[in-house]
């Protein structure tokens, strides 16, 4: 079995793609395990202004209040930073589906905060009366312990989900590194057999004769650049005048390249040269020849590795095409017949001659062989020599025959 190179470098692109996804992926958790970093520096920060609330100096009530009501706000600045950190970390909210349980926490890590500045205010408030202050202080300890705890739980919860999180990423790189290894080993061994591929086309002496080509675009310009040894071997299956296939070589040539043709679509076209005919010989020996090598050369300049073309009749050219799409078929088949139309021979005594074509153009259906996809090409091309010259007439255009 040969490889195209073509589907290989298709695939390449994609894996590279891959590539470049994973890497994204990877500076993505990077910047998330940074996101994580700052939202236990944030809780640890939390931490430290809930018990320098709690040592304000007393002497100075004034200042002690002014310095109590800046450290409260920033309590409810930092719930503000951790709910916009948490809005940027996407594994979290959908790999590990924590967010309703997340903000239920910092929702009530903003309540409680509120609480606690309550019980503090109190607490500064009232130390004019030492009944109250000790009731104040009981109900600040108590609002301080329970903040505490939510932080210390919020802090353990995030060590859990950043230990969830690891274990899924874990097993997922893995997985990526194993298809990463394969895929590298062999892409590095299907470049490889390119590689000698194309030392093997390159080489002047073909000293490697059991060397066995890897790939389909090889072969096919293997066959193409052996096609002189094909001539002097089997002249038998070329046509003298244009060096090109006859019918007999028309039909080895396609049984060759048959299997090189892929999913591509095949069309068979039937290029008659108009006013050169045999029966109504218009020109001497000589210049019919020459006219005849113009168009068969005119023709293999548009021929790909894995086209055949023939001259399979005296004016008439079999020319079969491999392509992609039915579109560009037709349309290949359009540029042949238009640069014919540009050719212009000039004979001796014949001044200057405008050479063009008329042809019958149809798609190869899969189950229909080489000699029966060449009779309907043939019908379509009596057809539109009716109608007149220089066109190319497909199946569909004969259904305008009976009208």
């Amino acid at each position: 079995m040969k490889y195209s190179i073509k589907r290989i470098f298709e695939h390449l692109k994609i894996y590279l793609l891959f590539i470049f996804f994973v890497a994204f992926f990877a500076v993505l958790l990077t910047f998330e395990q940074q996101l994580s970093f700052d939202k236990v520096n944030n809780l640890n920060n939390q931490k430290n202004i809930i018990k320098t609330l709690t040592k304000l100096n007393k002497s100075d009530i004034e200042l002690a209040l002014i310095q109590f009501n800046g450290k409260s706000t920033q309590l409810h600045q930092e719930i503000g930073k951790l709910k916009m950190i948490y809005k940027y970390n996407l594994t979290d909210r959908f790999l590990l589906g924590k967010e309703r349980e997340y903000l239920n926490d910092l929702n009530q890590l903003s309540n409680l905060t509120d609480k606690f500045n309550n019980a503090a205010h109190e607490y500064y408030i009232e130390t004019k009366n030492p009944k109250l202050g000790k009731e104040a202080k009981i109900h600040l300890d108590k609002s301080l312990k329970a903040i505490t705890q939510h932080i210390d739980n919020m802090l353990l919860k995030s060590i859990s989900y950043n230990q969830e999180k690891f274990n899924i990423v874990k097993v997922l790189f893995i997985i990526i590194f194993i298809l990463v290894l394969f895929a590298t080993f062999w892409y590095r061994k299907m470049l490889t057999a390119i590689y000698r591929d194309i030392e093997y086309l390159f080489q002047v002496e073909k000293n490697k004769s059991n060397y066995e080509i890897f790939s389909m675009e090889a072969d096919a310009i293997a066959l193409r650049m052996n096609r002189k040894s094909v001539v002097h071997d089997n002249p038998s299956m070329l046509d003298p005048v244009t060096e090109i296939n006859n019918y007999k070589g028309l039909l080895n040539s396609y049984a060759s390249k048959k299997g090189l043709k892929d999913s591509n679509f095949t069309a068979v076209a039937i290029l008659e040269i108009d006013n050169f005919s045999k029966s109504n010989r218009a020109f001497t020996q000589e210049v019919t020849q020459a006219i005849l090598r113009k168009v068969a050369y005119t023709i293999s300049l548009h021929e790909q590795p894995i086209d055949v073309i023939a001259r399979t009749d005296y004016n008439q050219f079999t020319v079969v095409l491999s392509r992609s799409s039915r579109e560009q078929l037709f349309k290949d088949i359009e540029i042949i017949r238009e640069s014919i139309a540009e050719l212009k021979f000039n004979a001796p005594d014949n001044g200057s001659i405008l050479i063009t074509v008329t042809g019958g153009f149809i798609i190869k259906p899969n189950n229909t062989s080489l000699e029966e996809a060449m009779k309907q090409a043939k019908e379509i091309l009596e057809y539109a020599k009716t109608t007149g010259k220089n066109r190319i007439f497909q199946q569909r255009d004969l259904a305008h025959k009976d009208m």
